[in-house]
């Protein structure tokens, strides 16, 4: 994989970047790391980034991804959780980490810390740690490239549960022909191709734009990777780079379209090929106002970290059948059972099971019971609830877990409940979510203060910021004497969101 990498105004062209991550390869398997090992990072949007996940992906380890959003215990947890040989951050984050009192405990961990490009100092002083290598340092410490490449695993990702704690997805190697068809699916999905100039401004700690800019790499695509995403910018970087193909989500369509007129007017966008969209579902307004805007180049697929993709719609699709996830990809299976595991008829909703062979079956690390419930009869299941109409097109329409989807972003109640219980003055508390014009879905949070006490949004904001990072501390914070209860004592979740989605035709 020899892609082309600009970033920031500097580019890597293809031998250059290809020998940075073969060096990487050679100082990781100096440092201990074999095959079937893990690499834990938590670095911003960079060469380096994607220099670390392809020297992983070379010796046969996995890199397992840490949203940079996170917190010392949030971080703590996955570190424990993965089993993690090095783990390499961004200097500043790190030092975050290390900070007060409830700093990070790296036995048995190497770290490294990776440096804006260009840094090449031996060693950073960063809290208690002395030495900690620079990333260019310890990359170029020695200039042999690799050599034998093993049979590539992927990344580790993190997905949150409904325990509150995070789940770490770990996939078995793939065969030759699942890597074979695997491919064929990001080219079918993503709209992979040969020469493609490709886009990456999401968080690369995600799964999907993670995945995105491996598979670009394969195809020794011309790769622009921008820190965060910008609506203007990314205009600018299509029309002056003349980019063909972009990973963006909901979020970023809602960003650019509330643009002024003329501001749009001014970037010629007629080079772009394909967009790909992933981790929520479009509105069909903001999908219809983006297709008579870039024309027929906007595509959507539905898919998990543990399934991989499963559907795909384009443009033409989208217009047909406005909030449809797609038809299922060949090969795939997908059937709409009930609580039983009974079929469901045609146009009635369901839970939406799921085989898809293209992927190498997975395991939770550590909880097997809960890889075990999702699946029934070689059919798995993550709890989103659909239908499969006439022409069959899947239309997701809620799910059955309290899983809530901001601008791509999974986020588990459970873990926001747990923190907040822990808050002096609450009896009990229920986080849902709500719907939210730019982001899909918005957090709310309903607390039950003790009798006597009087509690303010503002003081459960503060407390749950600095236990979590800030994207999971809820924007609606309302006060209730009494929760609604089922019969069991459980709060009744539904009772408390519908008054939120009163006219609102989907539920996700």
């Amino acid at each position: 994989m020899k892609p082309t990498v600009e970033f920031e105004g500097q580019r890597l062209d293809p031998e250059a970047f290809y020998q940075r991550y073969q060096r990487a390869a050679t100082a990781l398997r100096a440092a201990g790391v074999g095959e079937g090992d893990v690499v834990a990072m938590m670095m911003r949007n960079g060469p380096a980034l994607l220099e670390v996940m392809l020297a992983t992906r070379w010796i046969g380890a996995q890199w397992c991804p840490i949203n940079w959003h996170f917190k010392a215990d949030e971080v703590q947890y996955i570190l424990n959780d993965c089993g993690a040989k090095v783990f390499i951050a961004d200097a500043g984050l790190l030092q975050g980490l290390l900070d007060g009192s409830t700093g990070l405990v790296l036995d048995g961990v190497q770290t490294l810390v990776a440096l804006p490009e260009g840094d090449h100092r031996a060693e950073v002083a960063v809290g208690e740690l002395a030495p900690v290598r620079a990333w260019a340092a310890f990359r170029d410490a020695t200039q042999v490239p690799a050599t034998g490449a093993s049979a590539p695993r992927g990344a580790m990702f993190y997905t949150s549960g409904t325990t509150g704690k995070p789940k770490g997805i770990r996939r078995a190697p793939a065969t030759l022909q699942q890597a074979a068809r695997s491919l064929e699916i990001l080219r079918y999905c993503l709209g992979f191709e040969p020469a493609m100039r490709a886009l990456v401004s999401a968080p690369m700690y995600h799964s999907a734009p993670n995945s995105y800019s491996i598979g670009a790499s394969q195809e020794s695509a011309h790769l622009f990777i921008q820190t965060r995403f910008d609506a203007e910018d990314t205009l600018r970087m299509i029309a002056e780079h003349r980019i063909t193909h972009a990973y963006l989500v909901p979020t970023m369509y809602v960003r650019m379209l509330r643009l002024p007129a003329e501001v749009r007017a001014k970037y010629d966008l007629s080079s772009m090929r394909f967009v790909a969209s992933t981790g929520s579902p479009c509105p069909p307004d903001v999908k219809r106002a983006m297709i008579a805007w870039w024309g027929p180049v906007i595509y959507e697929a539905y898919g998990a970290s543990e399934l991989g993709y499963m559907t795909r719609l384009d443009s033409h699709e989208a217009l047909q059948k406005p909030g449809s996830a797609g038809k299922p990809l060949p090969g795939t299976t997908i059937a709409i059972l009930d609580e039983q595991g009974n079929p469901m008829p045609q146009g009635t909703a369901g839970l939406i099971y799921v085989n898809q062979p293209a992927y190498a079956d997975f395991s939770y690390i550590g909880n097997d019971a809960a890889r075990q419930k999702m699946e029934r009869n070689g059919l798995k299941t993550l709890g989103d609830i659909g239908y499969i109409d006439e022409d069959g097109f899947l239309f997701i329409v809620d799910r059955s877990a309290d899983l809530v989807i901001s601008g791509g972003v999974n986020i588990y109640p459970a873990e926001i409940e747990a923190a907040l219980q822990m808050m002096p003055g609450v009896v009990d508390c229920a986080v849902f979510g709500i719907p939210d014009a730019e982001f899909g879905e918005a957090l709310a949070c309903a607390v039950q203060p003790v009798a006597g006490v009087t509690l303010v949004a503002d003081d459960v904001q503060l407390f749950l910021k600095h236990r979590l990072a800030a994207y999971k501390v809820p924007k609606t914070i309302t006060f209730q004497a009494d929760m609604p209860r089922e019969d069991t004592g459980k709060i009744f979740k539904r009772k408390l969101r519908e008054p939120y989605w009163a006219g609102v035709t989907r539920r996700i």
